[in-house]
Order: structure tokens, then C-alpha cells, then sequence
């Protein structure tokens, strides 16, 4: 099963996100199938492609709730 989830990245105290798809079986900085967007928490900023989104959850995909608030955010 496909999920678009969080993958982490940065440092300590300092994290940065990446909204990817990937296999819910791997781990959670594992190789991603493909990158969607970001999401930084310090300044609340985000990036993200709603097409591919759009396009993969209609294939499928699950989207973590997580990642669903951070969309719901986006179009505020």
C-alpha cells in the first residue's frame, strides 16, 4: 500500500520535512518513490504539488493525518 507521508529531515531541534510517496512497509527515512513538496514547522512554511497529490490518491494512495492537516492549512 502506498502512503504520502512525512519524511524528516534536518538536524536536532531543527527539523525539516519532505511530503513523499513510499511503501508504508518501509522505513521512515527510507528511499521515497517520489517527492511532493516540503514542510518546514519553524517558519511554517510548505510547498506542495496538489496535482501529483490529487493524482496519486486517486490511484490509491493514503494520505497520513499529519500531511492532511498540513494540506488543509495550505489553501488557508
Amino acid at each position: 500500500m502506498l502512503k504520502i507521508r512525512l519524511k524528516k529531515l534536518g538536524r536536532k531541534k531543527k527539523p525539516f520535512y519532505r511530503i513523499i510517496l513510499i511503501d508504508s512497509k518501509r522505513k521512515r527515512d527510507g528511499k521515497a518513490i517520489e517527492e511532493i513538496g516540503f514542510y518546514n514547522p519553524l517558519s511554517k512554511q510548505n510547498q506542495l504539488n496538489i496535482i501529483k497529490i490529487n493524482e496519486k490518491v486517486k490511484q490509491g494512495a493514503q494520505i497520513t493525518k499529519t500531511v492532511q492537516s498540513i494540506i488543509r492549512n495550505y489553501y488557508k
